[in-house]
């Protein structure tokens, strides 16, 4: 039940990526509301799937690799809906709805719904840390698609040229005022999924620290992001720099996740947690 629900929230996002594409493309027609709506499908029947497996479980389904990519494109779409309708960001859709559809189609193609939860993970410090450091690697991702976003529309400003396209996209005063509140929301949720996931290895392993793979990529995607958001509050960083150095960053939180994930990293992360 779970996967179908799955694949067809996958589908949802696909579809949605495609309207909201439409939108920014065509100066007509009401692609923004149909993407918007075949998102907030696709978010339902998503939720749907992960509440299913939760329940077959007994715990989170974040312990394999698929499951993690699942969830986390389930939290950057919960986000986007939630800050939508306060900053009016339609054309923003077509990249978080993109990512969505990348993410969970992996998802899919990654499941298994057979795999069986070893005893360690079967801990209450599971949902605070996993849901923690995802939370902030969502809002870090939709961070990356306002950048994205924002240096599109300033090298439209920068060519001069009059196009029907800059009044489709935000503002840049817009883009990078929430460039910064996903900063500042971001941090602060990467830092307690550290030190919660600490807190757990000193229960469970007698160690909070033990400067695997994993945890030393997490730190200095932590030192980046803490760096750019310190830089942005002590010395005016705004602008183009910002979103550049937001994209390197959630770079890094890819390539992260991706390396303890697919190579053979010593360490207890990783798509069932180096169990």
């Amino acid at each position: 039940m779970e996967l179908g629900l799955l694949e067809i929230s996958s589908l949802a996002y696909l579809i949605a990526s495609m309207a909201f594409a439409a939108h920014v493309a065509r100066p007509v027609g009401r692609w923004g509301a149909f993407g918007a709506g075949a998102l907030g499908i696709g978010f339902v029947l998503h939720t749907g799937g992960i509440l299913a497996r939760l329940y077959e479980l007994g715990l989170l389904p974040v312990t394999t690799f698929g499951e993690g990519l699942s969830f986390f494109s389930w939290l950057i779409v919960g986000i986007f809906i939630g800050i939508s309708g306060r900053y009016r960001l339609t054309v923003l859709g077509a990249v978080v709805s993109a990512l969505a559809f990348g993410l969970s189609l992996a998802g899919v193609m990654l499941y298994d719904g057979g795999a069986v939860v070893p005893a360690a993970l079967r801990s209450p410090w599971l949902p605070v840390h996993v849901t923690l450091a995802f939370l902030g690697n969502a809002v870090f991702a939709v961070a990356f698609a306002v950048s994205v976003v924002y240096l599109v529309q300033e090298n439209l400003l920068k060519s001069r040229r009059r196009s029907w396209m800059i009044t489709r996209l935000p503002s840049l005063e817009q883009l990078d005022r929430l460039n910064y509140s996903c900063l500042a929301w971001g941090f602060p949720l990467l830092t307690l999924g550290m030190l919660s996931g600490g807190i757990w290895a000193v229960n469970a392993w007698g160690r909070f620290w033990s400067w695997e793979p994993r945890e030393v990529l997490s730190l200095l995607t932590w030192s980046i992001y803490g760096g750019l958001l310190l830089y942005r509050l002590t010395s005016g960083l705004r602008g183009r720099r910002a979103a550049s150095l937001t994209i390197i960053g959630f770079s890094l939180v890819v390539v992260s996740y991706l390396s303890v994930n697919l190579l053979p990293l010593a360490g207890k992360h990783g798509g069932t947690f180096g169990s």
